[in-house]
């Protein structure tokens, strides 16, 4: 990999705070975005000498890989990013970052749960975890916990026991960019998540057990994404939850508080969005939802 772009992406991890998602991410795009180069360039080229053409050769690779317009457009985010940090710290001129138009993204409205299908996926996981089973219980309180609070997959899978507040039903939860908030846990969680903890306790006991990992598996080491992934779509498998994902808890648990009337600041504040704009999506699935409500219900619709 390029010294310049080791340099970047050690910039965004270190001082930017970046994921490491995103930084693995810019990693991948950007070693494809300078091989391209050597090839397109015959391996004589510099970050100076990369121009319109160049940059729009690179988007067109990309799109004969079968890229979707949305990795295109990282991609392209990637290389600006690049750019511009190039410009502050070596003094490259940044004229490529209006060398091409970003790819214009299809609209996709986020996959929830209506309010009969919520019910139905707890309904079942209830039911399963009526015994003392550990997985089962430890499924439920997972569940709760993402409906409850509406975290990612690694918020959750990160998340550790001094971050759970139970007395004062709260957590901490660290988001993209390593920023801290602090999300209200609903009553159910509460309990849900006790029951569970209860459990825990033995199997961390054992070698090698993670006492600080919230989320354990049956050897008692800390629950990975992958691990918590399975466990989820497991219970959507259970009542044909068909194109569900584990995010679609998260959109679920936005969409079903802006419905209730919650406002949309809070709601960003409690997901963690660093743009009201990414919030807003939510308030479009609100609307669809009405609409069909309207076309069924109104007799001259």
């Amino acid at each position: 990999m390029h010294s310049h772009v080791r340099e970047f992406l050690t910039h965004l991890d270190k001082e930017r705070g970046q994921s490491p998602h995103t930084v693995k991410a810019y990693g991948r795009d950007l070693e494809a975005f300078t091989n391209f180069c050597d090839r397109h360039y015959a391996g004589a080229w510099t970050w100076t000498t990369v121009d319109r053409l160049g940059l729009r050769g690179f988007l067109g690779e990309l799109h004969r890989r079968g890229l979707s317009k949305r990795s295109a457009a990282r991609a392209l985010s990637a290389v600006r990013s690049l750019y511009r940090f190039l410009q502050e710290n070596h003094g490259v001129p940044n004229n490529i970052a209006r060398a091409a138009r970003v790819p214009k993204l299809d609209k996709r409205l986020p996959t929830y749960m209506d309010r009969d299908q919520t019910q139905a996926l707890f309904d079942w996981a209830e039911a399963r975890a009526q015994g003392d089973d550990f997985a089962a219980t430890r499924d439920l309180a997972i569940l709760e916990l993402f409906y409850s609070t509406g975290i990612r997959l690694s918020e959750l899978s990160g998340m550790n026991l001094e971050d759970l507040d139970l007395l004062a039903d709260q957590a901490k939860v660290r988001g993209k960019g390593r920023k801290e908030r602090i999300v209200p846990v609903g009553s159910r969680a509460v309990l849900a998540l006790r029951r569970y903890l209860n459990l825990r306790a033995p199997v961390i006991a054992r070698p090698g057990g993670d006492r600080r990992a919230v989320f354990v598996s049956r050897l008692g080491r800390r629950l990975g994404p992958r691990g918590v992934q399975r466990a989820v779509h497991a219970m959507f498998d259970a009542i044909g939850g068909d194109g569900l994902r584990v995010h679609s808890l998260r959109h679920t648990f936005a969409t079903h508080m802006l419905d209730a009337g919650a406002d949309l600041r809070a709601v960003q504040e409690l997901l963690g969005h660093a743009s009201l704009g990414t919030t807003q999506i939510y308030t479009h699935t609100s609307v669809e939802r009405l609409k069909k409500v309207y076309n069924q219900a109104h007799p001259r619709a």
